[in-house]
């Protein structure tokens, strides 16, 4: 833009000083752009009006204002010559009576599929829209489409309803929570999706069925965990398995952070051991099929809750190159990695430390990584587990050449 051209006052934001796009009224009767005031009412700490100081409620009316816009784009378009853009036309706000009418689209036979696409495309629009979506009641109207494919057997369209759920879904509404407490009903629907092999974009289906089903177990209604039967558990490692075939990362985030919430209830710590998952966790570190710290920090935390039974110790010790994977990370990955790294040799050092695994820890590099935790920069609660560790073994690791003595020496038997 020409730096010599004059832009009339009033066509720039109070706050942004910018040209607004979008001008909205606000009930203290300034005009400020949209993005701008709504950027404002939701994020500063005392919600007054940027102009004149007066009350501004967080939920206030913003009145679109008509006249000033299209003089903006008047005068940008006359001025085009000079740099100026001219500004399109805003969308209208999504209304929930616009929302409502979508919902009751998808009982129609005929209407329901470019309903979903409309909703779709909606809430990926942002996240005012979303918002919007969720107080009209999207969150149900998806639960009941997808229950209502589960039971006639259709796949039409589930990619979309997972995804209109999965970015609708707000927790705090009593009703979403209502919606999936004890409905085991709506977890063997999403096991069906994730079994069905002949769904369009599978990949993409079936990982927005995993995060929906992280999102219905992380409200952590005992009474649905601890029903979830071992067949379930199998699903979950099995799509950690096919981690090696590139697999969707965010579906083995999912899966991992379902493993992690289930260890929290009865009896499941068991059967996720019983199922193979410690063996198929190491593999899947090991081997790096993935390129996330946080997915590695995930497996490290699965794998701590379940080093803390002794089954859970014994088939990670059984893998040849479980501890030489710990040893491995610590100190290269993240503050969680080093604090599940440690917690896994702590309970190993407690509980299942015979001679060779005490010599397997040295041979490897486990024991000179723990002295280098309390050597390096790192959190005090990290630095007293390392300490511990050292001070159980002290007799068998002290006479090590790898190890510099002095480091020992400053912890007495």
């Amino acid at each position: 833009m020409d730096e010599n051209i004059d832009v009339p006052q009033y066509f720039l934001c109070p706050i942004s000083l910018q040209i607004m796009k979008d001008p909205v009224t606000t009930v203290t009767g300034i005009t400020y752009d949209r993005e701008s005031i709504e950027h404002w009412l939701l994020t500063a700490e005392d919600t007054t009006c940027p102009a004149t100081n007066q009350p501004l409620p967080r939920d206030s009316d913003l009145t679109p204002n008509h006249m000033l816009r299209r003089l903006i784009q008047a005068w940008c378009i006359a001025n085009a010559k000079n740099g100026i853009d001219r500004i399109p036309t805003p969308k209208t706000p999504l209304h929930r009576s616009t929302v409502l009418n979508l919902i009751r689209k998808l009982k129609n036979p005929v209407m329901y599929v470019d309903s979903l696409k409309k909703m779709d495309e909606l809430a990926n629009e942002n996240e005012k829209n979303r918002k919007c979506m969720a107080e009209a009641g999207s969150a149900k109207a998806m639960v009941s489409f997808i229950l209502k494919c589960f039971k006639e057997g259709k796949n039409t369209s589930l990619e979309e309803a997972l995804r209109i759920l999965h970015l609708t879904w707000n927790p705090c509404i009593n009703e979403n929570q209502q919606l999936v407490e004890d409905n085991l009903v709506l977890v063997e629907a999403l096991r069906w999706i994730l079994k069905r092999t002949n769904l369009e974009n599978s990949v993409i289906t079936k990982t927005q069925a995993l995060i929906v089903l992280k999102k219905v177990v992380e409200v952590e209604i005992p009474s649905l965990l601890e029903r979830l039967n071992p067949d379930f558990i199998k699903e979950m490692v099995k799509i950690l398995q096919c981690n090696k075939l590139k697999t969707s990362q965010q579906a083995v985030k999912s899966v991992l952070q379902i493993l992690i919430h289930m260890c929290h209830v009865g009896t499941n710590r068991m059967k996720i051991i019983e199922a193979g998952t410690v063996f198929e966790l190491v593999e899947a570190e090991l081997n790096q099929y993935h390129e996330s710290k946080k997915i590695t920090e995930l497996i490290f935390t699965l794998l701590a809750h379940l080093c803390s039974c002794a089954d859970g110790r014994a088939q990670f010790l059984k893998h040849p190159a479980g501890i030489a994977m710990v040893s491995k990370r610590l100190l290269r990955i993240s503050h969680a990695t080093d604090d599940g790294g440690l917690h896994i040799f702590a309970l190993i050092s407690k509980f299942s430390a015979t001679h060779e695994v005490l010599l397997e820890m040295l041979r490897v590099g486990g024991v000179s990584k723990i002295c280098m935790v309390i050597q390096a920069d790192c959190a005090d609660d990290l630095k007293k587990k390392a300490r511990e560790i050292l001070r159980l073994h002290f007799n068998v690791w002290r006479n090590s050449p790898c190890i510099q003595v002095y480091l020992l020496t400053w912890y007495a038997r």
